[in-house]
């Protein structure tokens, strides 16, 4: 990066004084703190200060590290603004209270660098609570200058690609991080606590099976074979362990397709996926819906936030909508008895974009997110059509039908779950019926595993499965999905900028 100015200069200076500690015989970059095991975090410094007595609150040392904020100095007290874990607490350092070598350290003290600190817990006379310095470490200098305190980083594009600065500058968003662990580690032990396995399954496949997705390609040089990165969080394997002998089983981990981004979509993203052997999709649904309950009161505290401009309740009794009837009192479409003439005509009439290569149910697809829209939630989707889900079981009742279940929130899908398919004469002839599909040119088709039926040969117990990737976190953090991903796929700066002047030539044009 080219530093021009002002900027130039402070760089300039920064290294100066990593030369002049290092002459003294300071190493600027640490290789250890060595006080780092009886560290603690501000946050907790001000919480176990505020229970104590007046007559406790003197005399109480306390270690921390992290990062410096902001410095200035009024005679002979000296202060900085030191960034932890556990959020901000200023430090004190007195002349006169401290040895030479700790007013010499703060000299040498920049915003960003990163300090060891000891010293005794205080209120200031303006009622903030402190640490008063006894010790002072320089374990890293930071040479580029942090952002601007109160303008931070404006360009979305640049929050997204330098996100460790992004954190830095902003409490939020280091929150979000935190607050996705508690998610998944909410799914992980309530799946846990109700007796299911977790599992690996391959991330390399040789066929992209377990949904309609456009995979990625790549070629496996030791085995000299063309493979994918899996499009499910392994939903033929883990049903392959059902055929085992497991009966409850899950997996989280990364899944991946190629196709379009936008604020719900991603092509590498964090999915969970359970597989319940001897339920159905109604157990699916009541497990579920605690599930999501539990998730909410982990991650926020509470079961109702904002998401897509709706308000959402996870408290309130969870709807049905039911596939065929919503199409039809949306948009009047029958989607049975309607020719795909009537369909593109609708999709038209909706000024939806479309693809009229594709076969009819993919277009009644596009009719269903359009009805969708405007659902609130929380509720289930049921009555999907065969067409649509290759894996799942016919309903008993209407076999045109099969029992699925998508979790429906703020006019989205947030999860998805059916009845597994395991009858494997029904399912081969559907895998024949997408492997048409896939000839005829739909990318999404799913691919014939004749694996997959060998084992559902062997027999596998009936079954409910179901998935939910991370745009459910996304969606309760009321945010676009990237912005909850830590360090997101970006295109390299000189790819942006040619993109950048590309489009500005084409504009002057």
């Amino acid at each position: 990066m080219e530093l021009k100015g002002r900027e130039k200069q402070i760089v300039d200076e920064r290294i100066k004084k990593i030369d002049e500690l290092r002459d003294n015989g300071i190493e600027p970059y640490s290789h250890r703190f060595d006080l780092h095991e009886e560290k603690t975090h501000s946050n907790i410094i001000k919480e176990d200060f505020e229970k104590l007595k007046d007559e406790e609150k003197s005399g109480e040392s306390r270690i921390l590290a992290g990062r410096v904020m902001t410095k200035r100095s009024f005679g002979k007290l000296s202060f900085f603004g030191l960034q932890d874990l556990g959020g901000d607490i200023q430090i004190v350092v007195q002349k006169g209270e401290v040895s030479e070598e700790v007013i010499s350290t703060f000299k040498k003290i920049d915003s960003g660098d990163i300090v060891g600190v000891k010293g005794e817990v205080i209120k200031t006379r303006t009622g903030e609570i402190s640490l008063m310095a006894q010790e002072l470490y320089i374990l890293t200098k930071s040479i580029l200058p942090l952002p601007d305190k109160h303008k931070g980083l404006k360009d979305e594009d640049e929050k997204l690609r330098k996100r460790y600065l992004d954190i830095i500058m902003n409490e939020d968003v280091k929150e979000i991080f935190i607050k996705k662990q508690r998610f998944w580690n909410t799914v992980r032990n309530f799946l846990s606590d109700k007796g299911f396995l977790e599992i690996e399954t391959p991330i390399l496949e040789n066929s992209a099976g377990g949904a309609a997705a456009t995979p990625f390609a790549t070629h496996h040089k030791a085995l000299d074979l063309d493979v994918y990165l899996r499009i499910s969080m392994g939903e033929l394997w883990q049903k392959k362990a059902l055929v085992a002998g497991f009966e409850k089983t899950f997996e989280i981990g990364r899944q991946f397709r190629n196709e379009g981004m936008d604020s719900e979509h991603l092509q590498d993203y964090t999915q969970m996926e359970f597989y319940w052997g001897y339920a159905n999709f109604e157990d699916g649904m009541k497990l579920v819906e605690e599930m999501y309950k539990e998730i909410a009161k982990a991650t926020l505290g509470t079961l109702r936030f904002e998401a897509n401009g709706h308000t959402i309740d996870l408290g309130t009794g969870w709807d049905r909508y039911d596939f065929e009837t919503l199409i039809k009192d949306k948009t009047g479409i029958d989607i049975y008895e309607a020719s795909k003439e009537n369909i593109v005509n609708k999709l038209k009439e909706l000024q939806m974009d479309f693809d009229d290569s594709v076969d009819k149910w993919r277009l009644i697809d596009l009719l269903w997110k359009y009805c969708r829209k405007n659902l609130n939630g929380p509720g289930f989707l049921v009555g999907q059509p065969v067409e649509l889900t290759p894996l799942a079981k016919r309903s008993e009742s209407d076999p045109r039908k099969v029992e699925q279940f998508q979790v429906i929130l703020g006019g989205s899908e947030v999860g998805n779950g059916y009845s597994e398919l395991n009858d494997p004469i029904d399912q081969e002839k559907r895998f024949s019926s997408q492997r048409e599909l896939g000839e005829a040119g739909d990318e999404e088709a799913m691919e014939h595993d004749a694996s997959f039926i060998e084992a559902l040969k062997y027999g596998m117990p009936p079954a409910c499965g179901f998935g939910v990737s991370e745009r459910l976190f996304s969606f309760m953090m009321g945010r676009p999905i990237r912005e909850c991903v830590l360090f997101p796929l970006m295109k390299p700066e000189g790819m942006k900028k040619e993109d950048e002047k590309r489009k500005s030539t084409d504009n002057k044009e």
